[in-house]
């Protein structure tokens, strides 16, 4: 007898349970904020790293660039070698866990890039412009760098990129 009236509320229950809004089913909009997992990050097609927004201000101007982050020593290796186009507003950050003076050379890298050099304050300390392709030739930071932004050779210069300006990512 007991289980005959304990039947309506437990179907009750489960009713409620499952409806929209409610705590143990489908979350409300204000809950699914806090609840969800967040969408996973830009990856990029041909490198598969995961691409960020990267700021530099120039005097008034916010120049704003995708970048992919190389985070890894193996992907710092790799960097943008083989890669045969980069386009106008793309990029490539190489971030330090530590400050220290940085160097790149442009082995198996076809494309001309601008390496432009981070400093611990975000400001950039100098840029290696129009790097030539292929070379071998160290291109080394003025200081120490806590990251290295690549991006196409000569774009720098095109939008008034120059040391002291601040890099926000």
């Amino acid at each position: 007898m007991k289980m005959r009236r304990l039947l309506p509320l437990l179907a009750a229950g489960l009713a409620l349970a499952c409806s929209p809004g409610s705590q143990a089913g489908t979350t409300s909009a204000a809950q699914g904020q806090q609840g969800e997992t967040p969408a996973a990050p830009a990856r990029h097609p041909v490198s598969d790293l995961e691409v960020i927004d990267l700021s530099v201000m120039t005097g008034e101007a916010r120049r704003t660039f995708k970048v992919e982050v190389a985070a890894t020593q193996p992907d710092q290796a790799r960097g943008l070698m083989f890669r045969t186009e980069l386009g106008a507003d793309e990029g490539m950050l190489f971030p330090s866990h530590e400050p220290m003076v940085r160097s790149f050379w442009m082995k198996n890298t076809p494309l001309s890039l601008d390496i432009i050099f981070i400093g611990p304050d975000r400001r950039i300390i100098n840029i290696a412009a129009n790097t030539v392709p292929y070379s071998l030739d160290s291109v080394v930071s003025d200081g120490p760098a806590i990251a290295v932004l690549e991006l196409k050779g000569g774009r720098a210069a095109e939008l008034g990129i120059a040391p002291g300006d601040k890099a926000e990512w």
